[in-house]
């Protein structure tokens, strides 16, 4: 586990907990893709969050965690409580 939470760290995540969509290319770049375009709905997002949480000892709030709504949003979120534990 790194310091720094990256979209690959995600990318694995969504996979051993919600699977992949097989029209969805998650190798391809999708930070900017919205979560519902890669096939993932809030139920998948939270089983993500609950994973991320476990995995790198943090506590996202729900709230938080529905507001990013892009792969990109989620590893910024994610990286920001990590520097605040690191502090």
């Amino acid at each position: 586990m790194s310091a720094k939470f990256t979209i690959d760290d995600l990318k694995r995540i969504l996979r051993e907990g919600a699977g992949t969509d097989e029209t969805v290319d998650l190798d391809g770049d999708i930070a900017g893709s919205d979560f519902e375009e890669l096939g993932y709905e809030s139920l998948a997002l939270l089983e993500t969050g609950s994973r991320i949480e476990r995995e790198y000892g943090i506590s996202l709030d729900e709230d938080a965690l529905a507001d990013a709504r892009t792969p990109a949003a989620l590893v910024d979120l994610v990286n920001s409580h990590l520097a605040a534990r690191a502090v």
